[in-house]
């Protein structure tokens, strides 16, 4: 038996406990916000169901019909593959965004005042990706740090968006602390921003932001579907040294992550970061991303395409 969006009616989850003590039969629950079911204390199954997430369309899962433009500009939400115009995936986008202000948000009354919640939107939209500065973002919207905060738990909590940690495993740097967030798709990020109507130039901030974004969810997209139990952090000091992602198992650092739009890499300049850290993590994995055709190394750093990237470290972190 399968029950989509159960969080609008979670008093079945009570009958479905009941059902599943009393017979043979198996439920498949979907839901796309969990904040409703924990604040109306809900039956979340505790012991009797297994979670998993289900995310935008992978590169892999694409294959052959993965287009890299096409999924900077539009995300890959499955409904925006099946448009053959990119006027439909602008309108789909658009409606999308739309629908979740509505429906999601103020039909379920998580928020009070929808105005400050949709100007909230618009400026996590345009600092996706950057470390975030609750007092700057509560100038913006007009509404208080902590108000700010709620709306970012809001988003996650529908699955939105993601934090991304700071990392904190290292005594020898001065790091910061404050988390990142990113948004789930390209696509409803662009649409939120305002900007699904604009073409994406390569070389932009806009690029490098949208290719960052698609990378580090593949990767971690990836690893989840894989169940291997990892962490995901970001390392950045004071100093302006930044690495795009660290993936940890419990105190052992695996890798290093760079991630980079261009089409070439510069040698040093793009591996300086990657350098810098090498002797803080001499048996972690060290690779820069990028969006070129030519694998190289480099003084014990990989610089990989950035799909033949995603494999080497799924096949580095691999339990088995």
């Amino acid at each position: 038996m399968i029950i989509d969006e159960i969080q609008k009616a979670p008093k079945l989850l009570d009958v479905v406990h009941r059902k599943i003590e009393e017979s043979s039969l198996i439920f498949i629950l979907t839901s796309s916000s969990a904040r409703k079911l924990k604040r109306g204390a809900a039956n979340l199954l505790a012991g009797r169901a297994f979670v998993f997430h289900l995310y935008p369309l992978l590169a892999n899962e694409l294959s052959d019909r993965f287009d890299l433009n096409r999924a900077l500009l539009f995300g890959t939400l499955p409904a925006v593959w099946n448009f053959t115009e990119d006027l439909d995936r602008r309108r789909f986008l658009k409606s999308y965004s739309n629908t979740y202000l509505k429906e999601e948000v103020w039909g379920e009354q998580l928020v009070r005042d929808i105005e400050p919640f949709r100007r909230f939107l618009q400026v996590a939209a345009q600092q996706h990706g950057q470390i975030i500065n609750y007092s700057k973002i509560s100038r913006d919207v007009g509404v208080d740090d902590s108000t700010v905060k709620s709306y970012f738990s809001i988003l996650e909590d529908t699955l939105v968006g993601f934090y991304l940690p700071a990392y904190s495993g290292s005594e020898r740097k001065q790091l910061k602390s404050a988390p990142k967030f990113y948004l789930f798709d390209n696509g409803v990020r662009r649409a939120l921003s305002g900007l699904v109507n604009y073409e994406l130039t390569p070389g932009s901030s806009e690029y490098g932001v949208a290719f960052e974004q698609l990378v580090i969810c593949e990767i971690m997209r990836r690893i989840s579907y894989l169940e291997f139990d990892l962490h995901f952090s970001y390392l950045a000091t004071e100093g302006g040294s930044e690495i795009d992602l660290v993936i940890t198992k419990g105190k052992r650092t695996l890798a290093l992550v760079e991630i980079k739009s261009a089409r070439r890499i510069s040698i040093p300049d793009d591996l300086k970061h990657l350098r810098g850290f090498k002797d803080d993590f001499k048996k972690a994995l060290h690779l820069c991303l990028y969006n070129g055709d030519i694998a190289l190394e480099e003084d014990g750093i990989q610089v990989l395409p950035w799909l033949q990237g995603v494999e080497r470290i799924l096949k580095a972190i691999s339990p088995i």
